[in-house]
């Protein structure tokens, strides 16, 4: 596999959480600090900031290892911020606008290879500016895309990310965001095979938190996987980014998709017992690299 095969396309922010702590993140960000951690190195296209949080975030990526080649630094717009607040265990975001990750540069990339897997979300897609960059790179792109949706309020509206979902080969959402998209009384698994037939899409995968995860194959095959045992639960901010890692892990290296989601949940399930949605402690993903080969 070519260590170009992945490329990520997306915001990079830092969350600032109410004891005064802020974490790297940013959906396609962790997914990319994920495959260099598990040895499979993706090219991150993103803006940051001309100012102390953007250097943070390059130092960062530097120290892992990530390459910063389609790194953008934007003189006008601060890096990306999110304020997290926790209720009851779970997170909710209020996202800045305005971000460096809105003003990704389409200029800036035509050198790429555009090939292999092309992965990006829904929420860098919310400015033209970086809407229309993500756009043009699909244009002329030769491989799979895979489409994360996040749906951020008030970032979305419906009708645009179902056509972006049109763009995709591959789609990845939760339960509720799948209600969102389609607010009707039918059954999860039927509205699933809706958007795969409307979209004509390779695989359509849904996480649903505790109960684990559904997914369809290209051939329309319904597959289930539930998480084993009990999961000590510390932060679930980055489970779905956990899982989407290894969904283009599997994808990549053709593996069958009962063997993607149960590797993908066990992955997800471990990120839960960390606090944050990366973890810089490279023996963390040692085991999974060796349990894989």
């Amino acid at each position: 596999m070519h260590t170009d095969f992945f490329t990520i396309f997306g915001e990079i922010l830092f969350d600032n959480f109410p004891d005064g702590s802020r974490i790297l993140g940013g959906a396609p960000f962790n997914v990319a600090w994920h495959l260099q951690a598990l040895g499979r190195p993706a090219l991150f296209i993103s803006r940051v900031g001309e100012d102390d949080a953007g250097r943070e975030i390059l130092a960062a990526m530097q120290s892992v290892g990530m390459t910063r080649s389609a790194m953008q630094i934007d003189a006008a717009h601060p890096t990306g911020s999110v304020a997290v607040s926790i209720t009851d265990g779970q997170p909710s975001y209020r996202i800045l606008d305005r971000q460096a990750y809105d003003y990704i540069d389409a200029e800036a990339f035509h050198h790429l290879r555009k090939q292999g897997l092309l992965y990006h979300g829904s929420l860098a897609l919310r400015n033209s500016v970086s809407r229309q960059a993500c756009l043009d790179l699909q244009q002329t792109w030769n491989g799979p895309v895979f489409l994360d949706v996040n749906l951020r309020a008030p970032w979305w509206q419906a009708d645009e990310v179902l056509g972006w979902i049109g763009g995709a080969d591959w789609l990845k959402l939760n339960d509720d965001e799948l209600e969102l998209l389609l607010p009707d009384q039918q059954s999860i698994d039927t509205k699933m095979r809706l958007l795969q037939q409307t979209y004509h899409l390779k695989g359509v995968v849904l996480t649903r938190g505790s109960q684990g995860a559904l997914a369809l194959n290209s051939s329309g095959e319904l597959f289930n996987i539930v998480p084993e045992g009990q999961i000590e639960i510390i932060d679930t901010v980055g489970a779905g980014d956990a899982f989407a890692a290894v969904l283009l892990l599997g994808i990549a290296e053709n593996w069958p998709m009962p063997v993607i989601l149960k590797r993908a949940q066990d992955f997800a399930s471990a990120l839960v017992g960390q606090r944050g949605a990366t973890v810089a402690d490279p023996a963390f993903y040692q085991g999974f690299i060796e349990a894989w080969r």
